[in-house]
């Protein structure tokens, strides 16, 4: 039986050729080189028809477009010609739906990113829907990549290179309002007009092409272009520090095509496009995305997962606001937040509001709207309503006997069915279910801080938790918009366990006279969003040091934290939510202004210099980490190398870049860490000495991965 293809034409009374795009067995359109054909021969077939008016281009499925290219197929690529040739190929099927002599109309509703917008500025025009689904933007930035199939040569012909540099470099999607004003689509309609919109735009004719803006047209100008490009590439670098090679390459390409024609451009980005593909920095970024679809559909447990109607907190303060917040607006769950105080369900309340006010400014939320999910959090001092909880999040202070009271008093007021999901950080979840008459009912679920923005939620079973338990926290956090990793219930869980050395080193490199600015600098230089102190200060110094009595019990004096902690703790210096920290934090005239506070070295007694190298003091924290990321696996705190990657990239800004610390590590290659590593044990203490599972895979040659990335021919060959 011959299979079905994803391109069906039909043919309308009014002469007008509608291409259905829908991909057979598939949630969502994504674009094959083995579709190329399919193409072809509906665009032939549409062009017998003497009588044909003009095309429209619309999806078959419910809620997308065109979610991009199918990347897979990169992977077969063994050599950038190879990944060039896809893209050539790409760029021709566009240039023919282009060439088309009669109108062709995108009608787009859901996702058109990457490969599908490149697919709709093929066409003459475009309109897409008023829903809240609909999302247009060109991605591959995020992967590493640029547009290959002409998107970087006509996005800047339609809406001006200024705009179309901003959308690529950043990777941004827009909402449909936004895409109109922007000048990328014709129109915005309800979905139900939206077939029937197209049409008459088809049978209305080809429309003149819209000049550019006198702002853009002088940008394009050889003086504004030279200003526009110098500008564009400060930012980049700024945002970047050299690690992502495809800002480089994006604005070399769309700068070809400005100043040597659009001919010129499409052969440059192909090019571009393929020797992309073979870089390292690509391949992490893609093993990253892969790594993320396969965890979404990784159920955590072989049980099904119970169906939730309606959550429960405890606590009002930042995280349990923040929880309570996300569970109303995103899971869209009514949520009942329990506190001692009502100022503390103000508090709470206030959270969600603000962020829904900030919604509603950016115009993303209407007023009605706000009230509508604003309705769905409700407050109470005692544990009423809280018999209709089917799960209830414990976000209290860390501390074992109140959290163990909050299990009890749950057990009491709650349904008999009533998971107890623990926000804890440090705490064992066994020690909490200690005294539980339901054991199997109670779980850790670790939120990140600020929880509406953190992607990552550790689910952390304890040795008696239920199966179903484990199956329906991770389908609530997956409800949630995070993406949920299970942990052992080991110390420190994975994520603080595998920073606290981290941080723990960059203290070390103050004690020893390093300047505050130059280990955070060598830090964000490496690919971290923020260096260590900063990040300690953005935490809190009391919450983010408290976690280090407790692994240094467990795990031994490696984990013993700094004298700095306590000298710093003593002084009532607890980060950004107090004014001061590593930093000091103050309000001027023109905005919120953080610097370094001098003054932490007199308290430190120690005579700040700047000795080390930026790249020493990054080796020095990282290697602790990675060091430390190995242990977890090897003791089954994570469960694959491909959590542990996740893990640290979503949970601490791993640079992505990097693919996480095991495809970092396998990059590198075991001998090459494990040397690294006896060398900083030589020179600077035992914490350095290498794990035994670094040692034996050192020994056998071994990965993390099956297979491994040839850093010196920047090609890509991990599995």
């Amino acid at each position: 039986m011959e299979n079905r293809s994803a391109f069906t034409l039909t043919m309308r009374p009014d002469n007008v050729g509608v291409i259905t795009i829908d991909v057979p067995d598939e949630k969502m359109n994504t674009l094959k080189a083995a579709f190329v054909g399919q193409i072809r021969d509906a665009i032939a077939r549409a062009r017998q028809n003497a009588s044909l008016a003009g095309l429209v281009l619309i999806s078959g499925k419910p809620d997308s477009f065109i979610a991009g290219a199918d990347i897979t197929m990169l992977d077969n690529c063994t050599t950038a010609a190879e990944a060039q040739a896809l893209a050539q190929e790409g760029q021709r099927v566009m240039a023919e739906i282009a060439a088309m002599p009669v109108t062709v109309v995108a009608a787009i509703h859901g996702a058109c990113l990457g490969g599908g917008l490149e697919l709709a500025l093929a066409c003459n025009q475009r309109v897409c829907t008023l829903d809240e689904k609909t999302r247009l933007g060109l991605p591959e930035v995020q992967l590493g990549l640029l547009p290959g199939s002409g998107g970087t040569q006509r996005l800047p012909a339609l809406i001006g290179a200024s705009k179309a540099l901003d959308l690529i470099l950043t990777g941004k999607t827009l909402r449909a309002r936004q895409a109109l004003n922007m000048g990328l689509v014709d129109e915005v309609v309800p979905p139900a007009i939206l077939l029937e919109t197209a049409v008459k735009r088809v049978l209305e004719g080809r429309k003149p092409e819209k000049a550019l803006p006198l702002r853009e047209r002088v940008l394009h100008a050889p003086g504004g272009r030279d200003l526009l490009f110098s500008l564009a590439a400060r930012q980049a670098a700024a945002k970047t520090k050299g690690n992502y090679p495809a800002t480089g390459k994006i604005l070399s390409v769309i700068r070809t095509g400005l100043e040597r024609g659009s001919s010129a451009g499409y052969d440059a980005e192909a090019k571009a496009f393929g020797q992309l593909v073979m870089t390292p920095e690509s391949a992490a970024l893609r093993s990253l995305f892969f790594a993320t679809t396969e965890l979404k559909k990784d159920p955590g447990s072989d049980a099904a997962p119970c169906e939730l109607h309606t959550i429960g907190v405890l606590g009002g303060g930042l995280m349990g606001g923040g929880i309570a917040s996300v569970a109303a607006t995103r899971g869209t769950f009514p949520v009942r937040i329990k506190d001692i105080r009502p100022e503390g369900i103000n508090h709470a309340m206030k959270y969600s509001w603000d962020l829904l006010s900030k919604q509603v400014r950016r115009k993303r939320l209407t007023a009605a709207g706000r009230q509508q999910q604003m309705g769905l959090i409700t407050g109470t001092t005692d544990f009423s309503g809280f018999r209709q909880r089917d799960l209830v999040i414990e976000a209290v202070f860390e501390n074992l006997a109140l959290k163990q009271q909050m299990v009890a008093d749950v057990e009491a007021n709650a349904a008999p069915h009533t998971i107890f999901a623990s926000n804890t950080s440090s705490l064992p979840i066994a020690d909490i279910a200690a005294r539980a008459q339901r054991p199997g009912q109670v779980i850790g679920l670790h939120f990140f801080s600020p929880v509406d923005k953190m992607p990552l939620v550790e689910v952390i079973p304890h040795a008696g938790t239920a199966a179903g338990t484990v199956a329906t926290t991770v389908a609530l956090a997956k409800k949630l918009g995070k993406t949920p990793i299970v942990v052992a219930d080991r110390a420190g869980f994975y994520v603080n366990r595998i920073l606290a050395p981290y941080i723990n080193e960059a203290l070390r490199c103050l004690l020893a006279g390093e300047t505050i600015e130059s280990i955070d600098r060598a830090l964000v230089q490496f690919g971290f969003p923020v260096g260590p102190l900063q990040l300690l200060d953005e935490v809190g110094i009391d919450i983010g040091t408290h976690i280090l009595p407790v692994l240094q019990k467990a795990w031994g004096e490696r984990f013993r934290a700094p004298d700095a902690v306590e000298a710093v703790l003593n002084d009532n210096r607890k980060g950004r939510k107090n004014g001061r920290g590593f930093y000091l934090y103050g309000t001027r005239r023109w905005g919120r202004k953080k610097q370094a506070d001098s003054s932490i070295y007199t308290l430190l007694n120690v005579t700040p210099r700047t000795s080390l190298s930026g790249e020493l003091i990054a080796q020095r924290c990282v290697m602790m980490m990675l060091n430390e990321a190995a242990r977890t696996l090897d003791e089954k705190v994570i469960r694959s190398a491909r959590d542990g990657d996740i893990g640290a990239v979503f949970g601490i800004g791993f640079p992505p870049f990097l693919g996480g610390p095991f495809r970092y590590m396998d990059r590198l290659g075991a001998d090459a860490i494990v040397n690294t590593l006896e060398q900083l044990t030589h020179t600077c203490g035992e914490r350095f000495a290498p794990c035994e599972r670094l040692r034996q895979m050192a020994h056998g040659g071994e990965t993390f991965y099956q297979r491994r990335v040839n850093l010196n021919s920047h090609t890509d060959s991990t599995g």
